[in-house]
């Protein structure tokens, strides 16, 4: 495979489309991986990619990393204190089996 940008080839191992920091050339390795990825079941997919999203250290910056700590605090604290309502999972899965059978039925009509 022949990348687009020779130069950004050489000094990072990739390149990259410009404008859009999509990569468009990648090993031959990680070509083959992301084709039998491809091929796994939706479920298989999402599990793999969060397998892999966690092997990778410092996959969040630090400012994210932070937000999402603050963020963390945050939701606790209203728990704690009582100002969140919560709301029993069964109650969830019914709500969203519901939207889910809804959509279902509606698209099955075109």
């Amino acid at each position: 495979m022949r990348c687009e940008k020779p130069e950004s080839r050489r000094k990072y191992g990739f390149a990259i489309e410009e404008g859009v920091g999509r990569v468009v050339c990648v090993t031959t390795q990680a070509k083959a991986l992301t084709k039998q990825a491809l091929a796994l079941k939706p479920e298989e997919r999402i599990e793999l990619a969060e397998t892999l999203l966690t092997s990778v250290d410092g996959f969040a910056s630090p400012e994210i990393e932070a937000a999402w700590r603050e963020e963390i605090e945050r939701r606790v604290k209203e728990i704690e204190t009582g100002q969140a309502k919560l709301i029993p999972a069964e109650e969830v899965h019914r709500k969203a089996r519901a939207v889910v059978h809804e959509a279902a039925r509606l698209s099955s009509r075109s």
